[in-house]
């Protein structure tokens, strides 16, 4: 059985780490070159770098910053925020990053995870969806969730796998910063129906979040930012009561 996964997300805004709640009211949680070299020596799995106004701002993420935070760190580094080409990705990749994430550019032209995943295979391509449950049915949002879409989440899921997608980072904008769980059935959903690796992501507040959504939500990895950051959480803790849990962890 594969290992789960435990994920810090360092979201950056103006250069610095910084954490809301539904996806508003953010607040500086750090420098994230020293967040990322202390989660990395903490045992975290992955790292997630989201740059979450580059799509709003029209720009580009900041390769500078991904360069230094690839050079702190020895575990895997996600990268994410106003990608949209494939000469993007390949800065990106150069710079130190060994997967890179798309969202609103995927929705606004699907056809660019096609081009990615051939371009440097489906192991590099994350697709980030964000998700929002309006009358009873989940919807995809893009631009930092500020703009809602038509798409049906579970569809569009299923349809970057097809495309192409190695793994995709599934946020629910209704738990997001709210410390009250993982979305656990929508996560059970998509992860039951695609093959590739979901990584669960909105909601965490305590240890037993994230056993359930590893259990119920049966989520391949789970992200979390907040309880990270400010120190409520230690990843070494977490991961030694996910063991106890029976679930399969590396240490």
């Amino acid at each position: 059985m594969l290992t789960k996964r435990i994920i810090p997300c360092l979201d950056i805004k103006d250069g610095r780490t910084v954490k809301g709640v539904n996806f508003v009211e953010l607040r500086d949680a750090g420098d994230p070159v020293q967040l990322g070299r202390i989660y990395a020596e903490q045992g975290a799995d992955e790292l997630v770098f989201l740059d979450i106004t580059a799509t709003v701002e029209k720009r580009k993420t900041l390769v500078e910053l991904v360069t230094k935070v690839a050079q702190t760190v020895n575990i895997p580094f996600t990268v994410g925020g106003g990608i949209s080409s494939v000469d993007d990705v390949k800065a990106l990749l150069q710079a130190g990053a060994d997967k890179i994430s798309v969202n609103s550019s995927a929705v606004k032209n699907p056809d660019i995870i096609d081009e990615m995943a051939a371009e440097f295979g489906s192991q590099c391509i994350v697709v980030a969806i964000d998700t929002k449950n309006l009358d009873g049915v989940d919807f995809v949002h893009t631009h930092g969730g500020r703009k809602p879409t038509i798409k049906v989440t579970q569809e569009w899921a299923k349809e970057v796998m097809e495309r192409g997608a190695g793994e995709i980072l599934l946020t629910s904008m209704d738990h997001d910063g709210t410390k009250a769980g993982f979305a656990n059935d929508i996560t059970s959903e998509i992860s039951s129906a695609l093959s590739i690796p979901v990584i669960a992501s909105g909601g965490a507040g305590n240890m037993q979040h994230f056993r359930d959504v590893f259990t119920a939500g049966k989520a391949d990895a789970a992200l979390a930012a907040s309880i990270f950051h400010f120190k409520e959480i230690p990843i070494p803790a977490l991961k030694a009561y996910l063991k106890k849990e029976g679930v399969p962890i590396r240490i």
